[in-house]
């Protein structure tokens, strides 16, 4: 799992720097001092993906209380605070687990364990959906995966472009990608996420996608063409 630590503590960090490193499933993404800091690495289009944040609360500027408030869609966060009180306010925003301070490596572990098995849940909720509902107007329209050709950004909505249908909706492309299920789609560029089986060709600089009104041709962002790459099932001579 990959994961960042958000403390302004820099001792504190470091006891957790050290728990991470030593336990052989976890991959440290990164360490902020300041939730505003963290926020601005996970706007990244390019950043690492986040299984994981260690998160402390009392910190200046942002508390985390306040960081789990303005993110749409939250990875497992471990919550961690010298004080008690804010344990009921952090588990309406459904972390996963709430530890004191001084944090010990058993409490630490079995947290970390519990994010885990929540993700493998996740997982596998979403390896056997094969479709979702989209909120169209006042309905909720039955959209299949394999239906769906490509997601394109359009300022604060995205458009999801089926065989038949083009449905705008109010979500950025971050939020959207971690709704659709990674073994089928494939964020390309900031600007798109496609679906790998309707991919025909792969060009230096763009993939096809072919349909039976034509075909769409869409770029490939640097940052993305290594993730792409490893996704599909490649060939080489």
């Amino acid at each position: 799992m990959n994961c960042i630590i958000i403390d302004d503590d820099r001792l504190s960090t470091k006891i957790i720097e050290e728990f991470v490193a030593k336990t052989d499933d976890l991959t440290l993404a990164g360490s902020f001092d300041s939730a505003v800091s963290a926020i601005n690495y996970l706007s990244k289009s390019d950043h690492k993906p986040v299984d994981l944040i260690f998160l402390d609360i009392e910190m200046p500027e942002m508390s985390g209380i306040e960081f789990l408030k303005s993110l749409d869609e939250l990875p497992q966060v471990i919550v961690y605070s010298s004080q008690e009180k804010y344990a009921f306010e952090s588990y309406e925003y459904d972390v996963t687990d709430y530890l004191l301070k001084p944090v010990q490596y058993g409490r630490f572990i079995k947290a970390v364990n519990r994010g885990r098995e929540r993700l493998e849940e996740k997982d596998t909720v979403a390896r056997e959906s094969t479709e979702i509902f989209i909120k169209n107007n006042s309905s909720l329209v039955r959209v299949k995966y394999d239906d769906i050709l490509w997601i394109e950004a359009l300022e604060n909505y995205v458009v999801l472009n089926t065989f038949s249908d083009k449905f705008t909706i109010h979500f950025t492309m971050k939020a959207i990608s971690e709704k659709m299920p990674s073994e089928k789609f494939v964020r390309v560029h900031r600007s798109f996420i496609v679906n790998i089986n309707k991919i025909k060709v792969i060009e230096d600089n763009s993939v096809v996608i072919k349909h039976e009104g034509g075909s769409k041709i869409i770029p490939i962002g640097k940052s993305y063409k290594d993730k792409l790459m490893d996704d599909i099932n490649l060939i080489t001579k």
